[in-house]
């Protein structure tokens, strides 16, 4: 094969070739990305041998169609790169929730660290950079042709206390509405599933069994019955109002930022709103949130409002709702200012209802919780049918069980009877600081190891949803703001 390229070959040419493929040869090592090998000949030839036109549209005599076919290369090219520097080493992530406030605010913006628990290598690799899931103009903005296993490229551990980005374990499935799909699928089937399940007792004049008092076989019976009423009326939807559901892969599933509070092996439990590890107590963040009963008797001044850093949400919060979730500080504060507050006092109202695992009764609430172990790779637990709820999402969905209850309650995985089982993958227990307004793992329960997406490093940018540009939108003193010193 000839040359394309009739250029005499330089001195230069030749270092440029071997500087980049240095390079790219020490990417694939710490990469440990080998496939990428059976690039090396196409480097080399761009540089040295040029027998693949790279360039063709340099040689077109008109100039509009040179002009246009350079910008989409420069294009294609920043997009490439952009490919794999989101996927090993960082991305831009926006804060989109007020789960975390007032540790990280609605509208900060976080260079997120690939690097800090060991890059992921994708298991969708052939996906649109930019995007998670959603292409601007809507369809899937990645292809499953390929999927690759989980795989982690120099793992490190994840610390107490660590604010971390992750996959939500509960995206697996989404209804197809995009406006809907916000909404956590296996909460709004349970729902749906009980509403029915009441309709269908009152038409036959009969009462549901209270769920406390029935067998854990029989109260996974009745959860089954209920999620089964619930999807199907989702997926058959009478009024499109849900357009059906579709699956997401692991790593095409919604990110989430949360506060890692429970690591491996450990104990959880909440009491009264204080958390315990391991049942030694756990100071709060320094930020930390939680409901407050405001009773009001006139509104707040404005300078007070700016002053305690009170959002317009939380405003709203109050006037349709009567609380607003506050810091410590600042319901101390509130309490003083007994010219426009009446009464102020925490919110202690808490329900069973949507609590981890929807599919048994645990009596729990997101101020008392557990206590509840949290899975660590190769140890293993006693499995019986009380523990079973706890446990069965990790095992069935996470790591890719057969799980199955015969009618006299054996508990069958993979075709064998079995009291015990061992765990492939570590597990953590994610909440937010804004504990009374967070959907965290008290809701949908553990996060498993290849869910883990990175570490916030740093808020570049953090802009307030309430104020205009020339009012203060720009919050300069949370800018460049090391997101290892919010504790």
């Amino acid at each position: 094969m000839k040359r394309i390229d009739k250029k005499p070959l330089t001195r230069r040419d030749y270092i440029k070739c071997a500087v980049v493929l240095t390079l790219y040869i020490i990417f694939l090592i710490w990469a440990q990305a080998w496939w990428g090998i059976v690039v090396i000949p196409f480097i080399f030839d761009a540089y040295i041998t040029r027998w693949i036109r790279w360039s063709w549209w340099k040689d077109l005599e008109n100039p509009v169609t040179r002009t246009i076919m350079s910008w989409v290369d420069a294009i294609v090219f920043a997009l490439v790169v952009v490919y794999f520097v989101n996927i090993y080493f960082f991305q831009n992530y926006t804060i989109p929730s007020s789960s975390m406030e007032k540790s990280l605010l609605v509208g900060d913006y976080l260079f997120v660290s690939k690097t800090s628990y060991g890059p992921r290598v994708p298991q969708t690799p052939l996906h649109m950079p930019l995007t998670q899931n959603t292409l601007p103009t809507g369809g899937k903005s990645y292809l499953e042709w390929i999927r690759w296993d989980y795989k982690r490229v120099h793992p490190k551990p994840i610390k107490q206390n660590d604010i971390v980005v992750f996959n939500y374990p509960s995206g697996d499935t989404v209804v197809c509405n995009p406006l809907l799909q916000a909404q956590d699928f296996y909460i709004v089937a349970y729902s749906i599933g009980q509403e029915l399940m009441e309709q269908l007792a009152a038409q036959n004049a009969e009462t549901l069994p209270n769920v406390k008092s029935l067998t854990p076989l029989e109260q996974r019976k009745y959860y089954q019955k209920v999620y089964a009423l619930g999807r199907q009326y989702i997926n058959e939807d009478p009024q499109r109002q849900f357009q059906g559901t579709m699956t997401r892969p692991v790593d095409r599933r919604e990110n989430y930022v949360k506060r890692c509070v429970g690591l491996p092996g450990q104990t959880l439990e909440i009491r009264k709103r204080q958390l315990y590890i391991d049942n030694k107590p756990v100071p709060f963040p320094k930020e930390v949130q939680f409901n407050y009963v405001v009773d009001l008797k006139q509104y707040l001044p404005d300078a007070l409002v700016r002053e305690l850093g009170i959002s317009q949400e939380q405003l709203a919060m109050q006037r349709q709702l009567g609380y607003m979730p506050l810091t410590f500080e600042n319901a101390k504060r509130l309490s003083e200012a007994t010219d426009y507050v009446d009464t102020l006092y925490i919110d202690e109202t808490a329900s069973t209802a949507d609590i981890y695992p929807l599919n048994g009764y645990t009596g729990w609430t997101r101020d008392n919780y557990g206590p509840v172990w949290i899975p660590a790779k190769g140890e293993t637990i006693e499995l019986t049918l009380e523990k079973l709820p706890v446990y069965e999402r990790a095992i069935r969905v996470y790591e890719g069980n057969d799980l199955q209850v015969t009618d006299d309650g054996r508990i069958i995985i993979n075709g064998q009877e079995t009291t015990t089982y061992t765990f492939k993958m570590d597990y953590y227990w994610m909440m937010g600081d804004n504990r009374h307004n967070s959907a965290d793992s008290r809701y949908w329960g553990f996060v498993p190891e290849d869910h883990i997406v990175g570490k916030p490093i740093m808020v570049w940018l953090s802009l307030d949803k309430d104020r205009g540009w020339f009012s203060g939108k720009i919050l300069w003193s949370r800018m460049f703001r090391w997101v290892d010193n919010i504790r």
